[in-house]
């Protein structure tokens, strides 16, 4: 089951500095942790980006996905990340296995020199970078990330396994593509103009996307998915079983529009003119995150 969060490359274009729009992707990021979300997909916003468009977005978000013992590593000095010292610590949790194949939590490394006899020495946060045989099958590079199984630290034993670090994974890609993904599952658009959650529509909400999985997609300052979209926000369905097609002029290298199972409003009766991206998404995934 995959957790999919699309947020657009205009995310940051009300922030009056690279200070600011830098703290404001940290708690996206923050957000994408906290509920365990597999993809974050940066997709363009033509147009509306401001100042801090979406290279800068997905280097950020990138930053801060990578561990903090990788990143002097792995990103050096860039100026997206002057700012960076002002994101909130994401504290990921790791992923332990089960089994006597799959025991010990997996860690991201970077491979710092490729060896012979198909060996690799790997910086992953340990006290030393360590060798490890690469599997049969498996191509690794020099500064190539890989995933390490680590099961005991005194003494080190650890193995290269073909899995995903802990954490998101940030990609750039568009609506269409992600919303006809095979994985995609419950498709999931947020706008104050959707429907209103209620208790009694949660339930039924979350036993779909528990079973199916979901991709949600949020809107960003002052300009929601319909108009990002190209069609009337009194268009957009309040009973969750109609579908929208955006305007195909607005979109034109999406000839089938970009359709969603369900316009979801998850902060009824909102107090504030404007919920920022990065808070609906606390308060959307809080909901879409529950079991039953």
């Amino acid at each position: 089951m995959t957790v999919s969060v699309l947020v657009p490359s205009s995310l940051t274009r009300e922030a009056e500095d690279k200070r600011e729009a830098t703290r404001k992707l940290g708690y996206v990021a923050r957000a994408a942790t906290v509920f365990r979300v597999d993809r974050l997909v940066v997709f363009p916003d033509r147009g509306a980006e401001g100042r801090w468009g979406g290279g800068f977005v997905e280097t950020v978000l990138r930053y801060a996905a990578t561990p903090p013992y990788l990143r002097k590593e792995a990103w050096g000095k860039r100026d997206e990340l002057e700012y960076v010292g002002v994101m909130p610590p994401l504290h990921t949790a790791p992923r332990t296995g089960s089994g006597s194949d799959e025991s010990g939590s997996l860690r991201q490394g970077i491979v710092t020199e490729v060896g012979s006899e198909a060996r690799v020495r790997v910086n992953c946060g340990l006290q030393h970078p360590v060798s490890l045989p690469v599997p049969d099958g498996m191509d690794v590079g020099e500064g190539e990330r890989v995933t390490i199984r680590v099961s005991s630290r005194r003494p080190v034993r650890a193995k290269l396994v073909d899995k995903s670090p802990p954490g998101y994974d940030v990609i750039a890609s568009d609506l269409s593509t992600e919303l006809s993904r095979d994985d995609a599952g419950v498709t999931v658009a947020t706008s104050r103009h959707g429907e209103a959650l209620s208790v009694d529509r949660l339930g039924d909400i979350v036993a779909e996307t528990g079973t199916r999985g979901m991709t949600v997609a949020f809107g960003s300052p002052e300009r929601g998915l319909p108009e990002m979209l190209g069609f009337d926000p009194a268009d957009v369905p309040s009973g969750g079983s109609e579908e929208v097609v955006a305007d195909e002029a607005a979109y034109s290298d999406e000839p089938d529009g970009s359709r969603f199972d369900l316009w979801l409003d998850a902060v009824p009766n909102q107090g504030s003119e404007v919920v920022r991206t990065e808070e609906a998404m606390f308060a959307v995934l809080a909901c879409l995150s529950l079991t039953e």
